[in-house]
């Protein structure tokens, strides 16, 4: 396992999908408003953190592995920002756009007596334009031709960035280099992509991109709503994350459920961008599915004994791999 570990930081990762920024103000509550019946923060400390697509980036980084990220950010202060925060993490920017026609997306989380009181979002969704869509991808082709890239990751929360030719093209391309491809779907474009390697849905995603109710106490629900969406999309292994159920995975050699390890849980924030990470290295490392499932079931949920959005510690998932 270490041997496998170790191979983690030869590994070039592209991530492509919606970047954020996510903004934290702590503070004290000791009286409300004169002016409406809210609660007045007293704010004390302020911070910003590379969020959506960027967190798996870091978790990728954590695992040892170099990430490369393709996305469109603001031609905005924030963007400037968000610049920052990826320099400050020596996170390579070559695969970024910048777009003057949509600001870059920050979620502020207002935190009064350590209780997230308020989230505010600055957030443009729509689909990005042919012309931008087309930079994008025009990125995406110059770091596939610049660099040796051992898997590429799908990185979808709804923000417009992915559009269905996007995909297409990518998956197309990555399929002709031998490329893995892995996806972590949202609603819009759920159905969209059509022969990845991996597909990883949690349960939720499942139900309102088939548009099927499933009881997850009876497997063969599970199991049906699984072989439906693998014949819609070709995707050669099927990933459902099922909170404290565990994971499901289906492949062409079988199927199995990997149940969840018993934690002290703190807070679920980012664990779905850790699974992606931990999954698209394993696979890149050369490991088969079955196994990849069942380390990435353990990053999962290592990550949420920690309040906030924090990346996979390596050594403490290596020794926890170790067990299984």
């Amino acid at each position: 396992m270490k041997k496998l570990f170790q191979q983690f930081n030869t590994l070039n990762i592209l991530i492509i999908g919606d970047v954020m920024m996510d903004s934290y103000l702590w503070g004290s509550v000791e009286r409300i408003s004169p002016e409406a019946p809210v609660p007045v923060v007293s704010v004390k400390k302020k911070e910003n953190r590379l969020g959506g697509a960027a967190n798996v980036a870091l978790n990728i980084q954590a695992l040892g592995a170099n990430a490369l990220i393709c996305a469109a950010i603001g031609d905005d202060l924030e963007g400037d920002e968000f610049i920052r925060l990826m320099e400050h993490q020596e996170l390579n920017t070559d695969g970024l756009i910048r777009l003057s026609n949509r600001p870059t997306t920050v979620k502020t989380r207002v935190i009064g007596h350590r209780q997230q009181m308020l989230r505010i979002d600055a957030e443009m969704d729509e689909e990005l334009s042919e012309a931008d869509s087309g930079k994008l991808l025009y990125k995406v082709r110059e770091l596939l031709d610049e660099r040796q890239i051992d898997a590429i990751i799908f990185e979808d929360y709804d923000k417009g960035v992915l559009s269905e030719r996007l995909v297409k093209e990518v998956v197309t391309e990555a399929n002709r280099r031998k490329i893995i491809t892995v996806v972590d779907p949202k609603k819009r474009n759920f159905l969209c992509y059509k022969d990845v390697t991996l597909f990883k849905p949690n349960l939720k995603e499942l139900r309102e991109g088939l548009k099927v109710e499933i009881d997850v106490t009876q497997p063969e629900e599970l199991e049906s709503a699984v072989k439906l969406l693998q014949d819609k999309l070709g995707a050669r292994q099927i990933m459902v994350t099922l909170s404290e159920h565990g994971v499901f995975i289906q492949s062409e050699k079988g199927k199995k459920i990997i149940p969840a390890h018993i934690r002290d849980i703190a807070d679920v924030s980012g664990a779905g961008d850790t699974v992606i990470a931990t999954t698209a290295v394993c696979l890149a490392a050369g490991l088969d599915e079955f196994q990849t499932a069942a380390i990435a079931n353990l990053a999962g949920g290592l990550v949420c004994e920690y309040v906030g959005v924090v990346p996979i510690n390596k050594e403490q998932l290596l020794k926890e791999a170790e067990l299984i």
